[in-house]
């Protein structure tokens, strides 16, 4: 019988023993969610607010940031309104809209990491040409093509799974929340279109990482070269990126690999990796840069200091 998916409901079957557990999950998910909202959104204000902090650098990393709201928003609710339902359901119309913007923004913060390396390369290699290069006009059309296009993209691609191949066999999805197993979900799986997404994604990706590490690279090779003033200073401006980098890839790698073995591995493994995907990046990128990036810190003191004293 043909499912309109419309009118069809997914079980989101990915939590381990929820009903025995439900106000643990609660208070922890809870938790994690109230902190990522503050922890975030305070960095973003305040660069927002603080002049000496329009700058490119900042402005990308208040970006990031932001993305990093935008993911919780989108995933944290639902999740936390399925721990306390009896049933953890959610329409299939809803799964796919969670998943395009689940996925646009996790591709949208790859843009940025470029965005940001490329901006250091420029500032510590060009030095001269920076303010004519990274300009506010170049900055803002950087953002925009950092949000649109991987939502597009993706948009356009869910689009077409749903409209040429709308009917569903599987209506149990092994996991917290709509991800890329969403297509195991679909009766026709079409070679073609598998083939063709993965070289689209696959030449994104080099290409992004090539400019990533063409950046980085250079600005090791100026630093080699230079004072161990240069050094100290291109040490801590890249170190932060670097290290959210690193962190993006490893949860990249994390939800690859859940997406392949999850019906090799237990429901608890499988919770456990997708739970580090949605906590880790949101979570510890503001604090990363709350602690390393030196006019952040310097302004989020001055900030505690003002409110201790009130």
């Amino acid at each position: 019988m043909d499912v309109n998916l419309n009118e069809t409901n997914i079980i989101l079957d990915g939590f381990v023993e929820v009903h025995r557990y439900r106000y643990l999950y609660f208070v922890i998910m809870f938790t994690v969610y109230i902190q990522i909202l503050c922890f975030n959104s305070t960095i973003v204000l305040l660069i927002v607010f603080q002049r000496s902090l329009h700058e490119p650098m900042y402005i990308f990393i208040a970006a990031l940031l932001l993305n990093n709201v935008m993911f919780s928003v989108v995933v944290y609710p639902k999740l936390l309104i399925d721990i306390l339902s009896e049933r953890q359901i959610i329409s299939s119309s809803a799964c796919f809209f969670q998943n395009v913007i689940v996925y646009s923004l996790a591709v949208s913060e790859f843009f940025l990491l470029t965005a940001m390396s490329y901006d250091r390369y420029v500032s510590i290699c060009k030095p001269l040409h920076y303010a004519t290069i990274m300009r506010k006009r170049t900055v803002i059309i950087l953002l925009v093509l950092t949000w649109i296009l991987p939502a597009f993209y993706l948009g356009v691609l869910i689009f077409s799974i749903i409209y040429f191949h709308s009917e569903m066999c599987n209506f149990t999805l092994r996991a917290i929340f709509c991800k890329s197993a969403l297509n195991d979900l679909l009766c026709f799986h079409s070679p073609v279109l598998v083939i063709v997404t993965l070289i689209s994604i696959i030449i994104v990706v080099i290409l992004l990482v090539f400019l990533i590490l063409f950046s980085y690279i250079r600005i090791i090779m100026i630093a080699y070269r230079s004072s161990k003033e240069f050094k100290r200073k291109a040490a801590q401006t890249c170190l932060p990126h670097l290290l959210v980098l690193f962190c993006f890839k490893c949860l990249v790698s994390f939800d690859l690999i859940t997406v392949l073995l999850e019906s090799k591995v237990s429901k608890t493994v499988n919770l456990i990796m997708t739970l580090q995907t949605i906590i880790y990046q949101p979570l510890f990128n503001p604090i990363i840069y709350g602690l390393k990036m030196k006019e952040i810190y310097k302004h989020l003191t001055r900030l505690l200091c003002r409110t201790k004293s009130k």
